[in-house]
């Protein structure tokens, strides 16, 4: 069996204390798998911040690799299913939690694990949607499956400016949705100029006009919340009869206390997302509208390509809340 050194981030925990580091690795050192793949470019996500300060809930065994998306070509294979050479993209599953994830030059997976890189992608565009935009996707195909079409009203947006956020934001408009940013970055010009919102509430802003009362006026058609608690609860008291809203992620809360009127008053559906378990027919649905009629014309406004040396800003930048849009982690120079 081949052994290949590669460079990853590493983040060991030892006497309580978290630390993360770019090392020198072997593939020797990787678990055995049924694919080991040389990753091109993985993204940062905020489950990758997470992972990389030590959060039990995400990773439990350490040292360890973070990188939860990950897009390359196939070194060596014992599936039929793939050949060396072939270029494929992993999201979800344990890849980043537990298993050695995308922030190493290599990885081992199996075999199921891994989805053929859509014609119309390349590693670079895979990873700028990543499980951000598998989320985003799974989200709007949500709002499509529940009837809720473009032109039948505003679509509000949660988290607006990070990577689920942005993505939703820039898928919908490509279908002619009319999107409502919720953020607490509502002064960023990014906001309108480059995911094109109509509208915009400041977070706070929204909570108190909208979260103070058991139900309220409407306000959307549906939604695509990435922050839980009190922004959650507003949008659902804001959402007309028969509305979807869509929900993914825990930025502000891991919690909602909310009214039970939206559901039993107007029919207002509240769908989660989950992007790490579903079944990879499904994934290769979403990702096949990702690489086509789905694709954002300006991805490369939504994207920012680092290297590993520049990883931990952005992973800090990410968990506090800082970061807008999405991070592209460039592992080798094209045609290396």
């Amino acid at each position: 069996m081949m052994n290949i050194p590669y460079k990853a981030l590493q983040v060991t925990h030892e006497d309580g204390n978290i630390s993360r580091k770019i090392v020198n690795l072997n593939t020797h050192d990787l678990a055995a798998n049924d694919l080991l793949i040389r990753v091109h470019y993985s993204s940062v996500n905020y489950k990758d911040a997470l992972s990389a300060a030590g959060n039990k809930g995400v990773t439990r065994k350490f040292p360890h690799t973070p990188g939860i998306d990950a897009a390359g070509e196939i070194v060596s294979s014992n599936s039929a299913d793939f050949q060396p050479g072939d270029r494929v993209l992993i999201t979800g599953y344990d890849l980043g939690m537990n298993t050695w994830g995308g922030f190493g030059e290599y990885i081992r997976v199996p075999r199921h694990w891994a989805l053929p890189l859509p014609e119309g992608l390349s590693f670079r565009e895979a990873m700028a949607f990543g499980t951000a935009g598998l989320t985003a996707g799974l989200s709007v195909d949500e709002l499509i499956k529940g009837g809720i079409l473009p032109g039948a009203g505003k679509i509000a947006v949660s988290g607006a400016t990070g990577g689920v956020g942005s993505l939703a934001a820039t898928i919908l408009k490509k279908l002619g949705y009319t999107t409502v940013a919720i953020s607490g970055k509502a002064n960023d010009p990014f906001l309108a100029d480059g995911l094109g919102f109509d509208e915009v509430f400041e977070r706070e802003a929204f909570v108190a006009q909208f979260d103070q009362k058991p139900i309220g006026p409407t306000e959307f058609v549906g939604a695509v919340d990435t922050v839980s608690g009190k922004v959650l609860s507003g949008i659902l008291k804001s959402t007309t009869r028969g509305g979807v809203v869509t929900c993914c992620g825990m930025v502000a809360s891991a919690d909602l206390q909310t009214s039970i009127f939206p559901f039993i008053l107007r029919g207002v559906r509240l769908v989660g997302i989950d992007s790490v378990e579903i079944p990879l027919a499904r994934k290769k649905e979403v990702w096949r509208h990702l690489a086509s009629d789905w694709k954002p014309e300006n991805m490369g406004v939504l994207c920012q390509e680092i290297i590993l040396d520049e990883l931990c800003d952005v992973l800090d930048a990410v968990l506090k809340g800082q970061a807008k849009g999405r991070f592209v982690l460039r592992h080798f120079e094209p045609g290396q």
